[in-house]
């Protein structure tokens, strides 16, 4: 039987987040979005959040706990959002050579997602001190795979602005970061960590809803009709939901 240290739990963590940069690969092939693809681009985005947020980060918080604290979560994490854009409307942050106002949107994402992978490492910290080797891997494969088309809803925005590729990838990467920070501290204080899984969880999800409603529709409909804002936040959202589903299939129901 081998025996799962802290180490281990940290290294498999690790490569969940680097797997979230290969959301941005696609863009390798993709050159310059017009003004309109642009509006999808963000309306796409927009619907693989809420199909994340609702589908699993929600849905996996009621799953560990009493819906109050999952709702708690997500009303906390919509003030938390609120709060970090009128903190930062007071700054002139920028990211590459975006001005602060096209700064912003991208930065308040960023920390979204980076927030959003707090529980996600906690849950593979959690699983691998179950002592099962196996529901371990099974639950870091489904986080990593997961984290493809989140690599891929923070990367559209960035590259429609004219982001490089390199660059994209490397934001991606980051908003994984916590992923092994925390996988190891869950691991080895697993009993202190199991309860803020559903506040946690909803969280994150009640984070990603605010920024899609705030932020990326309100961009769309700048650059693109209401129709087609509507009809890529459906195709993001059916995209998602179907990879969740494919990923239940094939890791035995252990999605992220």
């Amino acid at each position: 039987m081998i025996s799962i240290t802290a180490w281990h739990v940290f290294w498999v963590a690790l490569a969940t987040d680097l797997a979230t940069g290969l959301g941005a690969v696609p863009f390798f092939f993709v050159r310059k979005l017009s003004e309109r693809w642009q509006g999808l681009s963000y309306a796409i985005a927009g619907g693989m959040m809420i199909s994340a947020a609702v589908f699993s980060l929600a849905d996996q918080g009621l799953g560990h706990g009493a819906a109050w604290i999952t709702v708690a979560g997500l009303l906390a994490g919509s003030a938390f959002y609120a709060g970090t854009a009128r903190a930062l409307a007071r700054r002139e942050w920028r990211i590459e050579q975006l001005s602060a106002h096209e700064s912003r949107q991208s930065v308040l994402m960023l920390a979204t997602m980076f927030v959003h992978s707090i529980p996600e490492g906690i849950a593979i910290g959690v699983g691998y001190a179950t002592g099962q080797l196996e529901f371990g891997l099974l639950l870091a494969l489904a986080i990593a795979v997961h984290n493809v088309p989140e690599g891929i809803a923070v990367s559209l925005p960035l590259r429609a602005k004219g982001v490089s590729v390199a660059r994209c990838m490397g934001y991606a990467i980051l908003t994984s970061v916590p992923q092994p920070l925390a996988a190891v501290p869950a691991f080895l204080l697993v009993e202190h960590f199991m309860p803020l899984l559903p506040f946690g969880l909803g969280f994150a999800g009640g984070a990603m809803i605010f920024l899609v409603a705030a932020e990326l529709i309100p961009e769309s409909l700048e650059r693109c009709t209401k129709t087609e804002m509507a009809w890529g936040t459906m195709t993001g959202l059916a995209l998602m939901l179907l990879l969740t589903a494919g990923l239940g299939a094939l890791t035995g129901g252990h999605g992220p």
